[in-house]
């Protein structure tokens, strides 16, 4: 029996509410993040995420006093991400509550970030979260796939998968890879994006973005995720946490 493969789910909070939407576009309200995530821990999640899908200075606080009353209501992992730029941010939510923390934009402006918070916190700490989607237009890179910013909205050109070897590199200590062209669609994870990372990287990997039926979650983990992330097939009741378990046990996946 191989490791167990971990169920998150993702709480992207706005304002100190829950939203989700599709591929980061027309948002509507989920519910109060502290009482999702309460009961996602009693429901058997592994973990539970938190993304500030604003990370606007006036939610900071807010975010911080999120992640507080929830760390004490929660006794499965916490990890935070929005809106980080420095260690001193990643000290203060570890302060807070989180157990890791995730940062995109930051390390993709100053990729020694990575490097600076591993060394300072250890990189069991550090999530490097990818959004890549599928190029588009004129731009190409070697693998066909691209990092982007701004929920999806802004392309970067700089290759997904090399990317998330070279965080790998750099001392992330799990990749969290997010298929922006599947977000919120239900149509199932991007098997094939899954499969090149994995060919990179060995620290865990994190499969988002796309996931509607339990069959889904098995499919990414065949494809070689480590941990199995969704938002909206929780939030809105079409999936349950122990169905998903039950999905991947059948498929002979190991879980907790």
């Amino acid at each position: 029996m191989g490791v167990a493969v971990r169920v998150i789910p993702c709480l992207d909070v706005d304002n100190g509410r829950v939203v989700k939407g599709v591929n980061f576009a027309n948002l509507r309200d989920a519910g109060d993040p502290v009482e999702l995530a309460y009961r996602y821990g009693s429901e058997g999640a592994d973990e539970v995420t938190f993304l500030d899908v604003t990370a606007s200075s006036r939610g900071r606080e807010t975010m911080y006093d999120v992640v507080k009353r929830t760390a004490e209501q929660v006794f499965v992992p916490l990890t935070v991400g929005g809106g980080v730029r420095t260690t001193d941010d990643v000290d203060r939510l570890l302060r807070a509550g989180a157990d890791k923390v995730g940062i995109n934009t930051a390390a993709i402006a100053r990729p020694e970030l990575i490097s600076e918070i591993a060394r300072r916190f250890g990189n069991q700490v550090l999530v490097l979260s990818v959004d890549a989607r599928r190029c588009q237009g004129d731009t190409a890179t070697v693998s066909g796939y691209e990092v982007t910013t701004h929920g999806g909205r802004r392309g970067t050109g700089i290759d997904a998968i090399e990317w998330a070897r070279q965080g790998a590199q750099r001392g992330a200590g799990e990749i969290l890879l997010n298929s922006m062209d599947a977000d919120g669609t239900t149509s199932g994870f991007d098997l094939s994006m899954i499969k090149e990372v994995r060919d990179v990287v060995s620290i865990p990997l994190i499969a988002s973005g796309g996931a509607g039926r339990a069959e889904d979650f098995v499919a990414a983990a065949q494809a070689g995720a480590d941990a199995v992330l969704a938002a909206s097939v929780f939030h809105f009741g079409a999936l349950s946490i122990g169905e998903v378990k039950e999905a991947m046990r059948s498929a002979g996946i190991a879980v907790r």
